[in-house]
């Protein structure tokens, strides 16, 4: 089977009734994204930092996988499926998708602040001042503005790999994730499925398919099972 990697942004989860920060202008359900989406943030208030990250939790869980994410999980029936996500939600899973790397976190589950090894998972709030086993406060286990970015090692190799590449919802423009694609064989076929796709992906060499993640991927899947 083809080795098919899916590169996946917000934009795959919007139709789930998930807002992206992209169209936020700076706010996140209302919330100033420095004050709860950085290390500074929670070193200043950890609390508020919880309410973010329990209410996004609480979205998510109340979200179902839209038609998009139905169908990448259904071409696992045809080529080997490997999903690289911007996205801390489960809906790939949900989805049916079993190879799904997370760039960025987990909503579901949390760690201690000390140790990002120590892990858990989580359904329902993060109680504040709750600790981990080795004493480090329980923080949402997310990537942060300004932290490092563990698995884009892993990506890059999975990537390095791919035979077919699609992007799906993203900008583009996200740094280091962006800066996948230049580890991509010459070879491959490359495609982006985005509703305000970047002008600069044609000529990037992608097929652009501008239309929402439902209706792109829709349009998407019928190009894929004549390649």
């Amino acid at each position: 089977m083809k080795r098919l990697v899916f590169f996946t942004g917000a934009g795959v989860s919007a139709e789930s009734g998930l807002k992206t920060f992209r169209d936020s202008d700076g706010l996140w359900e209302g919330y100033d994204i420095y004050e709860v989406a950085t290390p500074q943030a929670w070193a200043k208030n950890r609390n508020l930092v919880q309410e973010f990250y329990n209410m996004r939790r609480k979205n998510v869980m109340d979200a179902r996988p839209n038609l998009a994410h139905q169908l990448i999980a259904s071409l696992e029936d045809r080529f080997d499926v490997t999903v690289i996500t911007q996205n801390i939600d489960d809906l790939h899973e949900r989805a049916g998708s079993t190879k799904v790397l997370h760039l960025h976190g987990e909503i579901m589950k949390m760690r201690s602040e000390k140790d990002d090894t120590i892990l858990y998972d989580i359904r329902g709030d993060i109680v504040h001042g709750a600790k981990a086993d080795d004493g480090g406060y329980l923080r949402p286990h997310v990537v942060w503005f300004g932290e490092a970015v563990p698995n884009i090692g892993v990506a890059a190799k999975i990537v390095s790999g791919a035979e077919i590449f699609v992007v799906v919802g993203s900008s583009l423009q996200v740094y280091p994730a962006a800066s996948l694609a230049e580890f991509l064989p010459d070879a491959v076929s490359k495609f982006l499925v985005d509703k305000n796709p970047p002008s600069i992906a044609s000529m990037w060499g992608y097929e652009v398919i501008a239309r929402p993640a439902t209706e792109g991927m829709a349009d998407l899947v019928e190009t894929l099972m004549n390649h």
